[in-house]
C-alpha cells in the first residue's frame, strides 16, 4: 500500500481499525448520517454545513464542530499529494447515501484521482452480511485486494444521484435499480429508500411495520431487547441506535408492556394486518435530502411514491 494512498472511512471505528492493523496513508473520516435530515446538493457550502448543523442539533441533539470538519474536509481541496483514493463503505442506506455524497463531492471538486471502493457485505461461509470492522484482519485484507476500480461513469452516476436525492422527486431513483453499476449493493439500498416512506395502505414504512410484527412474533422484553432485534434484523438500512430508538418511541402508540413483554395493541394488529391508515395520528416529522418524508406515501401496487393530498 502506497503512503499517498487517501483512505475515506464510514467512521471512526473502521479508521481506528485500519490503523490498527497498519493500513498506510491519510485517513479522512466521513462522520454524517445523511440518510435522514435535509440536504443540498452543494456540500462545501455554508448553507449546506447549517443545515446539517441546525438538524443533528434539533432531532438528535449532536453538536458538531464545524471548524474541526471543514479542516478534515479541506485534504480534498489538496488532493495532489495523493496517488490513489480508497472509500471504506458498507453494504446498507446509511452508508450508501453517505457514499453517494462523497463522491458527488469529489466530482464536484473535479478529483481526477483513480478511486477505488472497499464494500463489506456477503462474505463466504457467512449467513449474514458483514460490517467492515467485523471482518477478521485476514478478510479485511482480502477485500481491500479485491477492491473495486471505479470508472468516470461510476462517479458521474453517484453525483446524478446525489442530485436526485436533494431534489424533490424520489422516483427518479427507479431507473437506476434496475441499471447495472460498480455499486453491488446500491439497488437494494435505492429500493430500501423508497420504502420507507410511510406506505399508502397504513401509514407507516417497512421498517416500522417489521418492528412491530417482530413485537407479535417474539417475546420482547424491553425496549432496548427490541432495539437489539432491530439492530440484528433491520436488512439494509444500517441504522444506528439513535435512529432506531427516534423511531421505536414514536411507535409506542402501537404496543405496550405486560409483565415482562411488549404486546401489540388495537393499533399495532390494525396496522400489521394493513386495516387502517394512521398517518393522521402518526406523523413523525422527518426529512429525506430534500423531501419531506409526510408529503409522499409508498405504493406497493404501483410501486412508486405518490403524492399525499
Amino acid at each position: 500500500m502506497l503512503p499517498q494512498t487517501l483512505h475515506i472511512t464510514n467512521g471512526n471505528n473502521l479508521t481506528d481499525y485500519l490503523k490498527d492493523l497498519h493500513y498506510e496513508g491519510h485517513f479522512l473520516t466521513w462522520q454524517e448520517m445523511l440518510c435522514e435530515g435535509p440536504t443540498i446538493e452543494r456540500i462545501d457550502s455554508d448553507k449546506f454545513f447549517n443545515l446539517r448543523k441546525n438538524f443533528l442539533l434539533d432531532f438528535y441533539d449532536i453538536e458538531i464542530n464545524e471548524d474541526e470538519l471543514r479542516q478534515e474536509l479541506d485534504i480534498l481541496n489538496h488532493t495532489d499529494q495523493f496517488q490513489e483514493i480508497v472509500l471504506w463503505f458498507e453494504y446498507d442506506l446509511f452508508c450508501h447515501i453517505n457514499l453517494i455524497a462523497i463522491l458527488s463531492l469529489l466530482h464536484q471538486k473535479n478529483v481526477e484521482l483513480p478511486l477505488y471502493l472497499v464494500c463489506s457485505g456477503r462474505v463466504k461461509g457467512e449467513k449474514e452480511l458483514k460490517s467492515l470492522t467485523e471482518l477478521k484482519p485476514e478478510q479485511l485484507q482480502e477485500h481491500y485486494n479485491n477492491k473495486i476500480a471505479l470508472s468516470r461513469r461510476d462517479s458521474d452516476l453517484m453525483h446524478s444521484l446525489w442530485q436526485v436525492y436533494c431534489g424533490k422527486d424520489h422516483n427518479l431513483f427507479k431507473p437506476y435499480i434496475v441499471q447495472q453499476s460498480s455499486f453491488p449493493y446500491l439497488s437494494n439500498c435505492l429500493k430500501a429508500h423508497l420504502e420507507r416512506f410511510p406506505d399508502s395502505e397504513t401509514g407507516l414504512s417497512t421498517l416500522e411495520t417489521h418492528t412491530l410484527q417482530m413485537i407479535s412474533d417474539y417475546k420482547i422484553k424491553s425496549k432496548r431487547h427490541l432495539l437489539g432485534y432491530i439492530l440484528n434484523f433491520q436488512g439494509y438500512y444500517g441504522f444506528g441506535d439513535m435512529q432506531i430508538n427516534r423511531m421505536v418511541d414514536v411507535l409506542e402508540i402501537f404496543f405496550s408492556k405486560e409483565g415482562e413483554q411488549l404486546v401489540l395493541n388495537k393499533k399495532g394488529y390494525e396496522a400489521i394486518e394493513e386495516q387502517h391508515d394512521f398517518s393522521s395520528e402518526f406523523n413523525a416529522p422527518m426529512i429525506f435530502g430534500g423531501v419531506i418524508k409526510h408529503d409522499f406515501k409508498f405504493s406497493k401496487i404501483q410501486n412508486k411514491l405518490i403524492k399525499t393530498n
